[in-house]
């Protein structure tokens, strides 16, 4: 089975788009997985998926990428608690707030302790989606190892985790306040009314089109004067035509 065809059966039997994302790049890693199951080609590797779904799921944790660490990039996560957090909390009575592709969820938990510590979980909601369900059920948990949190403070770890055996669980009070779901970024679909949507370090492994696609969504999630803050790896440099305005380095606000 070739390539080409590898990607129509994946998309006509389990709806994923592999066509969504960078070609080069999702070759050589599908031939390094191929190398891992000692597979000889794609006809192989589809039939295996086809016939267990447990196959299935690991496949897409490995297609996914499932990488994240609490408060990555803590410059960000700085101007998102100290700028636009308040600012967004000043003009609204509640905050729906969207985690998009939240991985093992150290983003979305990320975001719960900035608001707590800044007044704001009382009239808050977080919803963390991803397309891997082996991921949300890992993040639903709630627990880390050491590394994940590089991080975080001292004073944080003391107030919002609690220690078990060689791994790190985040507070009831914090797990409360998200709320996780499956969801696929490609499929178009969206909930409405978000005031923040999270999505950081996720678009760079798609082609332009599904990029735009994304951001075209986001936009239509977000109320007016809603905020998308994306990671450092990425840019959108044609973002009037999407509907926002560039507020800072990883930071856009959709149009009024």
């Amino acid at each position: 089975m070739e390539f080409g065809e590898f990607k129509k059966k994946v998309l006509a039997t389990f709806r994923l788009d592999l066509n969504s994302y960078k070609e080069k790049q999702l070759k050589r890693r599908l031939d390094s997985y191929l190398g891992r199951l000692k597979l000889t080609n794609y006809g192989a590797l589809y039939n295996q998926l086809a016939a267990d779904s447990r196959s299935y799921e690991k496949f897409l944790d490995y297609l996914t990428i499932n990488v994240s660490e609490f408060f990555r990039d803590p410059q960000r996560f700085a101007d998102l608690q100290n700028n636009y957090l308040p600012r967004l909390a000043a003009s609204r009575n509640r905050l729906k707030i969207w985690s998009a592709a939240c991985s093992n969820g150290s983003e979305p938990y990320s975001i719960a302790i900035i608001l707590e510590e800044s007044g704001f979980s009382g009239r808050s909601k977080i919803i963390a989606t991803d397309i891997d369900k082996r991921i949300l059920h890992k993040a639903e948990t709630g627990q880390y190892s050491r590394e994940c949190l590089k991080n975080v403070s001292p004073e944080r770890m003391k107030r919002y985790f609690s220690q078990v055996g060689k791994l790190y669980a985040v507070m009831e009070n914090i797990k409360h306040n998200v709320t996780f779901r499956h969801h696929d970024l490609l499929s178009g679909d969206c909930e409405q009314g978000f005031d923040l949507i999270v999505c950081r370090n996720v678009t760079i492994y798609f082609t332009k089109e599904a990029q735009d696609g994304m951001y075209k969504m986001f936009n239509r999630s977000l109320s007016p004067g809603g905020i998308l803050f994306i990671g450092g790896s990425e840019m959108i440099f044609n973002y009037r035509e999407l509907g926002f305005e560039k507020l800072s380095t990883c930071f856009y606000q959709k149009d009024d």
